[in-house]
């Protein structure tokens, strides 16, 4: 269940200011560099104010960049039929299970399930720092590179579409929407995406959003 309409509340300013990534700063060779050289760095965004009192849960994603001629990030339209975060826009992911054995672990078996994507297919980079979302969940981003043109098969109970959006757009910040609303007495503040695919607007927002901001602040570091 959807919180708040994201797409009611007006957008506060974007920040066009900020330089966006250039395309060699896209490619995998440059990324590979990236994750190899470890660097002090805090991100931007590390938690949403919490939707209640329950503890927080281990949870990984997995942020797949698509090698095509121009990379993009392999991203997915949750269920409605979902308990959280129905219909809204997300990256393969979902909670540790004791089974894992590591976040990695249940980002590669997550985005298996999800979307089809054999484990043997993903070239992982690293992983970013923990995102706490509002519904409490302690999210791991791992990043990583997968072949383009492979056979998505979505889970008909968690996934209604897959679909890729071009990275450089993502690390725009021009592209970076900021709102702020009040809610269950707080005022939040948030970022979306929003990206026009064709006929439908994929409307990036939220947990997603924030994650894919801090990729930005990670992959800008000089």
């Amino acid at each position: 269940m959807t919180l708040i309409d994201p797409q009611s509340v007006p957008v506060l300013h974007t920040d066009g200011h900020l330089p966006a990534l250039a395309r060699g700063q896209c490619q995998p060779e440059a990324l590979r560099r990236r994750f190899a050289s470890p660097l002090v760095w805090t991100p931007e965004i590390v938690s949403e104010p919490p939707l209640g009192l329950r503890e927080p849960v281990d949870a990984a994603v997995l942020i797949a960049i698509v090698l095509r001629e121009e990379p993009a990030v392999l991203l997915t339209q949750r269920s409605a039929q979902l308990t959280t975060h129905a219909g809204q826009i997300a990256f393969p992911g979902g909670r540790v299970d004791a089974t894992d054995g590591s976040v990695v672990a249940a980002a590669l078996r997550e985005a298996h399930e999800e979307v089809g994507l054999p484990p043997s297919h993903v070239d992982i980079l690293g992983c970013l720092p923990q995102y706490l979302t509002g519904t409490h969940y302690a999210v791991t981003p791992v990043v990583a590179l997968v072949p383009p043109d492979w056979p998505y098969v979505p889970s008909p109970h968690e996934v209604t579409d897959v679909f890729e959006v071009p990275l450089a757009f993502l690390m725009n910040p021009a592209n970076h929407h900021w709102h702020e609303a009040e809610y269950r007495g707080a005022r939040r503040r948030w970022l979306s995406m929003p990206y026009q695919d064709g006929p439908s607007q994929r409307y990036i927002w939220g947990a997603t959003a924030g994650m894919l901001r801090n990729l930005y602040g990670f992959l800008r570091l000089p």
